[in-house]
């Protein structure tokens, strides 16, 4: 999403690898070319549970970093902040570490007084209210920090900021007025096989919880809309409104139930993988329109890039997305890639492939089963479109190829 290159390409394909400080990113290709860069929030370039969240952190190319990886459990910029305003609200932010980081924690004997390493989150999921002010939210906090930072620019400087929100994210801690825009007896459900009420019901996955994890997800998405709201009002007293491109986005969605689980992973289905991607481009974009094409995370960089008259380097692996939002489409296949340590898979229009390290694959067709139930790889029917996806995923590779540039025939 930052990069536009490739998860292998970066050699990350899960958890834990911390991103090379020498990685370029669009900060990088930005900050060259006068843009004051910025990225305030969550940004996850390296492990959160093994580092001292008061150090400096690698730039990654940008001018201002106020990084704040989870919602309260470290020592970072958001707990500084809270702790130096209002004190009396640090019992409402999490306690539990997360489970690496309460090893690390304890293996330095560096659990603070607030903080309690635990060995597992049981309620991980769960939704809390956050009784303290509502302004004193980790979303909150991203919308004010990000504020103050537009504030902070001269006039006519050039800016590019990120307002990385961690909502809506477990665990979910939401003023209660957020809770109260949504009934939670009438929130809908997932409609699950018979083989994955049996596994809800020994995960303890009771309509009762997956209603009140529902409606703790939606409360939060509404606190961050109401936040993106509080930005964009600003926008319009700075006068910046006008000139100011606007993509709002997500990294990953979750299951909420969906098949009998949380969070997400494997296999990277439609809950997990399809996420919002919404533009405003005064002057350039078609306003209300929604384009049903595949695209990528890929896509994010060298459409920005074009949309900053920046020439994108040739390492970029996506495609820009500004000939689509001005109505027209892409010349390339309508597919996206999602990669895993041992697995890739591709989402067409109508089907989602996936294949293991070991050579296993699956098949799921989309028209038929949007929910992805059944798995359809084995069925002579789907031998067609097995193999057609089969080459999708070959040429999208293919594609993503990026050698250096030739400079004599031989």
């Amino acid at each position: 999403m930052l990069t536009g290159r490739l998860p292998s390409d970066l050699r990350i394909t899960r958890m834990g690898i911390p991103v090379p400080p020498d990685t370029r990113t669009i900060a990088d290709l930005l900050g060259h070319r006068g843009w004051h860069t910025a990225t305030i929030g969550k940004l996850h370039f390296l492990p959160h549970a093994n580092r001292d969240h008061a150090q400096p952190h690698p730039s990654y190319g940008f001018d201002t970093l106020v990084i704040s990886d989870e919602p309260g459990v470290y020592e970072d910029d958001y707990r500084a902040w809270l702790r130096r305003i209002a004190p009396e609200a640090l019992d409402q932010l999490p306690t539990e570490l997360p489970p690496a980081a309460a090893v690390w924690q304890n293996t330095l004997g560096h659990v603070s007084d607030d903080a309690q390493a635990t060995t597992g989150r049981d309620d991980f999921a769960d939704a809390h209210v956050f009784a303290a002010d509502e302004s004193l939210t980790h979303s909150a906090w991203v919308a004010t920090r990000t504020i103050d930072h537009l504030q902070s620019l001269p006039p006519g400087q050039r800016a590019f900021t990120i307002a990385s929100f961690f909502s809506p994210h477990a665990p979910y801690r939401v003023p209660q007025r957020f809770y109260d825009l949504y009934d939670r007896s009438t929130l809908p459900l997932s409609v699950l096989a018979p083989l994955e009420r049996s596994q809800a019901a020994a995960a303890g996955l009771t309509e009762e919880r997956l209603r009140a994890i529902r409606h703790g997800y939606f409360a939060a998405c509404s606190e961050v809309d109401f936040h993106v709201g509080r930005i964009l009002r600003e926008l319009d007293r700075l006068g910046r409104a006008e000139n100011t491109l606007v993509v709002f986005l997500a990294d990953h969605g979750e299951w909420l139930g969906d098949h009998a689980r949380l969070a997400k992973g494997f296999p990277a289905d439609d809950p997990v993988s399809r996420v919002p991607l919404i533009v405003r481009w005064p002057g350039h974009t078609i306003g209300g329109h929604v384009v049903e094409a595949v695209v990528e995370a890929l896509d994010i960089v060298p459409t920005l890039l074009e949309a900053c008259g920046v020439p994108a380097p040739p390492e970029l692996q996506g495609d820009s997305l500004v000939p689509m939002l001005r109505g027209a489409r892409l010349d390339r296949p309508e597919v996206a890639i999602t990669e895993h340590d041992d697995w890739t898979s591709i989402r067409s229009a109508t089907h989602h492939y996936l294949v293991t390290a070991g050579g296993d694959e699956m098949l799921w067709d989309l028209s038929a089963d949007p929910g992805e139930y059944e798995d359809v790889a084995a069925e002579a029917a789907q031998a067609g479109e097995l193999a057609r996806h089969r080459g999708l995923l070959l040429a999208r590779l293919l594609r993503a190829r990026r050698t250096l540039p030739r400079t004599w025939p031989y």
